[in-house]
């Protein structure tokens, strides 16, 4: 048999702990708490289980009894709290609250007649702060599948994904009516989310008189608490096969509401109550009730970029990391290390994660940050693979297919709120994406009419509506990273590239780098790959790379410090930007079948490209090697291609490399050429340092041109 469960010692017993509770450091850190609340500084007071847990006089039933009954002993520390709260310190403006109720107090004595507790003031009524209960963050957190009927009451911690929000509306929490007839205060207190209104006076002269006094609700001195009402889903990973995934309802009040949005991964706790339907609903449900989570504390699994908080040993890595010539090459081999090869198009990846800033002009036009790639390739070269890892790693990332999404699943659709039952804008996948990246799997295969979507969100950068009376634009800036298959599946060489790539040229112009993806049988690089699948097969993890790869957190934070810095672009870099895009454009038009489509969107894509480059570096202006790393970049996306075109024309690499530098010594019609220049040149065409070494050394051999023995260099002999 249950015995009698003595409240007040409970209150004692909450009093001592809050009074005596020292942190590490030997601090009273509830007291400290309860001074800034009394100082006005804070609301929320967080009594946190663990705290219980270590507690050096702990009473193992009392801290059973307040995980097992959360809701009534919140209200147990809560006139614990009122009993110990210190006198504040520091001056604060009083504000309505408090002129309110200095006056009530004073009044309060002669007010009452003793007879209605109604007409006593509750305790809620004066508090200014509020208490929440916080499960212990031992152990893994319940799925929603998990939480039964044995955990009513009880405090339980979940994790899920938030579906939808609702506004954030205020809830009566004390109803204050005033008596026309005898003028005395009445108090309603409100648990429920429906009362039953007083209409006559029960206050002992109305009742001696016998007049049915008649009461007038005020507004103005009833308390309200800021309510919100929010669906959390379960994650896909804990759906068993064949199911589809459970939602919950939870409710959040005060200061935990505006904490979600939909899309965040969360994990909450709170206590898990039911609560009767209410209403017309409740003649159609009958005797069944609703559960729903009473929140207590809220935590996300991956922060935004901008509320990322370095600790002390992440601030030292980052700064040991930025140090390091080579982070630009560590990082991009971080993403996804168990994928073999592909070390640029990681490289693009990484930089697709960093972003550029969004320029803001006086007129308020604005040019977008966010890099936009596009992965076309042949079956198996683990396009998939990569979008899915990238969606890990970015802190808010939504993963839809071609075919499995619409254009209103993409944008937004409008539907009816079941809460409100009026029409209300559901964003999506895009909109769920703000400020972080979508990809797009099978890219090729969406409708027409539904890629159009995508238009106005890849450039501008927003979601126009115009629907069922709403008129709206919402905000879209998300990164696209779509992956694609050519037109017949594989490329086919003998097709034009605008054949195969089968996309409209006013989608292409929009992605920052088209990367072709071929796959090509070669020996040794086959080797190779089938070496390291078989490896990672084997062992679980990708083989050495010569260095620890970074933590998919570490990269975060990386990101977020470095997203923090905005990049300009120097006077003396101008004319060399300008004049690299003027001559890909020479070069797209002197060419029977162009690669790429180049347009002024190329020369954003640049600019991009290299204030992203400079972001990792943590420079604020942008370097002439960011500038050509980024044309490399472009150039290398296609270089599949062009290696083809080469062997199609016959020439071999070293005849190839030579009529390179000897064009471009004519256009400048120098007769030395630097040995640093002429290397980015030929990379960007997608050849080697050791191809160019050998070209130099066999063309010397001829006495074609003459090599500086230290520096390199080439001075041609005029013949």
């Amino acid at each position: 048999m249950m015995k009698d469960v003595d409240y007040n010692r409970d209150k004692d017993l909450a009093k001592d702990f809050l009074l005596n509770f020292a942190d590490p450091n030997g601090e009273a850190k509830y007291m400290k708490i309860l001074q800034d609340v009394a100082n006005h500084k804070t609301k929320a007071i967080e009594v946190d289980l663990e705290d219980l847990f270590n507690y050096k006089d702990l009473d193992e039933e009392f801290l059973g009894r307040v995980a097992e009954n959360t809701r009534r002993y919140i209200g147990t520390f809560a006139d614990a709290i009122d009993e110990i709260i210190p006198e504040p310190t520091e001056a604060f403006p009083d504000d309505d609250h408090d002129i309110l109720m200095t006056q009530r107090s004073e009044e309060g004595t002669e007010n009452t007649d003793g007879s209605d507790p109604r007409q006593r003031m509750p305790a809620e009524i004066k508090r200014f702060y509020e208490v929440y209960i916080k499960a212990s963050s031992k152990g893994r957190p319940f799925t929603i599948r998990e939480v039964k009927a044995s955990y009513i009451g009880q405090l339980v911690r979940i994790s899920g994904i938030v579906t939808r929000c609702s506004d954030v509306k205020p809830l009566m929490q004390v109803v204050v009516y005033t008596c026309e007839e005898c003028g005395f205060e009445i108090y309603q207190e409100v648990t429920a989310r429906v009362f039953m209104p007083l209409f006559e006076c029960p206050s002992r002269r109305c009742k001696l008189n016998s007049t049915k006094g008649n009461l007038i609700l005020q507004v103005r001195a009833s308390k309200f608490l800021k309510f919100q009402e929010a669906k959390i889903q379960e994650l896909a990973e804990h759906v068993p096969k064949g199911h589809i995934p459970r939602t919950m309802t939870v409710h959040f009040r005060g200061e935990l509401t505006r904490k979600v949005a939909p899309g965040d991964v969360v994990e909450l706790s709170g206590i898990f109550l039911p609560i009767p339907y209410t209403g017309f609903r409740a003649m159609r449900a009958g005797l069944v009730a609703d559960t729903y989570l009473e929140a207590m504390s809220v935590s996300h699994f991956k922060k935004k970029y901008e509320e990322y908080e370095l600790r002390g040993d992440e601030e030292e890595q980052i700064a040991r990391l930025a140090e390091d010539g080579d982070i630009y090459n560590k990082l991009a081999r971080s993403l996804a290390p168990e994928i073999y090869g592909h070390e640029d198009i990681k490289k693009a990846l990484l930089l697709l994660l960093v972003g550029a800033p969004n320029r803001s002009l006086k007129d308020g036009m604005k040019i977008r940050g966010d890099i936009h790639i596009c992965l076309m390739g042949d079956p198996g070269v683990a396009k998939s693979q990569l979008l899915k890892h990238i969606i890990n790693v970015a802190p808010r990332g939504v993963y839809t297919t071609g075919r499995g999404s619409s254009g209103v699943g993409l944008t937004a659709a409008v539907q009816k709120d079941p809460v409100t039952s009026e029409m209300v804008l559901e964003g999506g996948a895009l909109v769920l994406a703000d400020m972080g990246i979508c990809a797009i799997d099978e890219f090729d295969k969406m409708d027409e009419s539904d890629r159009t979507a995508i238009h106005e969100v890849m450039e501008q950068q927003t979601v126009s509506i115009a629907k069922a009376g709403i008129t709206t634009s919402l905000n879209a800036r998300t990164a696209v990273l779509a992956a694609a298959n050519p037109a017949w599946g594989r490329y086919d060489l003998r097709r034009t590239p605008a054949e195969n790539i089968n996309l409209p040229p006013a989608l292409l112009s929009r992605f920052d780098l088209l990367w072709l993806i071929l796959d090509r049988a070669d020996m040794d690089s086959d080797l190779e790959m089938a070496r390291h699948v078989v490896y990672v097969h084997q062992n679980k993890e990708s083989p050495a790379l010569g260095f620890t790869p970074l933590e998919p957190s570490i990269l975060r934070a990386y990101i977020s410090a470095a997203r923090k810095l905005s990049p300009c672009v120097p006077r003396d870099l101008e004319e060399y930007i300008a004049s690299a895009y003027s001559s890909i454009r020479q070069d797209e038009a002197k060419s029977n079948a162009p690669h790429s489509y180049t347009t002024v969107r190329t020369l954003l894509s640049i600019l991009r490209i290299s204030a992203a480059l400079a972001r990792l570096r943590f420079s604020d202006t942008i370097a002439q090697s960011d500038v050509d790393e980024a044309l490399r970049l472009m150039q290398m996306s296609k270089f599949s291609l062009y290696s083809e075109d080469r062997q199609k024309a016959g020439l071999d690499a070293i005849s190839d490399i030579y009529s390179i530098l000897r064009d471009e010594a004519a256009r400048t019609n120098r007769m030395d050429v630097n040995y640093a220049h002429a290397l980015n040149w030929i990379s960007r065409k997608g050849y080697s340092e050791a191809q160019l070494k050998e070209c130099l050394e066999e063309y010397a051999a001829l006495n074609v041109w003459q090599i500086h023995p230290n520096t390199f260099d080439i001075r041609f002999i005029d013949a």
